[in-house]
């Protein structure tokens, strides 16, 4: 029977805010190379992007092994230093994990983001605790919109895909999630809705949402 289950948020955009930050620390990052990209090639090419396209998209080149891993963790460095001071959960997270928890819903978070950015957010919010998946770059093969990440968290919290809510924001992203068979409410922190694969549902933040509302998906 398909009913709620699980939910699963990606982390970037989903949880927090944290796009303005990753540009400001791709612009240091990229100024440093003396290379300015616009604001429509970050839009096109870095918001829910994985390290390795946008590296090698903005560089023109492949940059792979030692290399990418170092150049990786510069700019990752930049952003958890630029973003440390400003870390806050998106309008309405903190309560609407919590209505389901009351609902016995298992919770989990899925980005392509490195660990030490997903455990920066971990040590200021409450959530960590409240999961039972969690999966960053590091734990897949293939980053989304390969649905790797979000197959392994249902597994991880013992559910079937259909029996999943993913909440994501990028086109990447929401691609992964119906990619496994989930349904996705699309957040639009970071495009509109015609800038995303047809969702289940938006929401611009969590204060009008609830379970029940989710649960209705089903």
């Amino acid at each position: 029977m398909k009913e709620l289950k699980a939910v699963i948020f990606d982390m970037d955009g989903v949880i927090c805010h944290t796009n303005p930050y990753h540009s400001q620390a791709f612009r240091a990052f990229f100024a440093l190379r003396d290379l300015s990209p616009t604001d429509e090639e970050f839009a096109r090419h870095m918001f829910g992007k994985s390290n390795s396209y946008i590296l090698k998209h903005f560089l023109q080149r492949e940059v792979v092994g030692e290399e990418f891993l170092r150049l990786e963790e510069e700019k990752e460095g930049l952003f958890r230093k630029i973003y440390e001071p400003h870390v806050e959960p998106i309008p309405g997270l903190l309560e609407l994990v919590d209505d389901f928890k009351a609902h016995q819903v298992r919770l989990g978070v899925a980005t392509s983001a490195p660990r030490a950015n997903l455990d920066l957010i971990l040590s200021k919010l409450p959530l960590r605790d409240k999961m039972g998946s969690i999966l960053a770059s590091e734990n897949v093969t293939h980053h989304k919109p390969d649905p790797e990440v979000y197959l392994s968290s249902a597994a991880n919290l013992g559910v079937e895909p259909s029996q999943c809510v993913v909440f994501e924001d990028s086109y990447s992203g929401v691609s992964a999630a119906l990619n496994a068979g989930m349904k996705v409410v699309g957040v639009l922190t970071t495009h509109t809705p015609a800038e995303l694969p047809p969702c289940d549902l938006y929401v611009e933040n969590y204060l009008e949402l609830n379970y029940a509302r989710l649960a209705a998906l089903f």
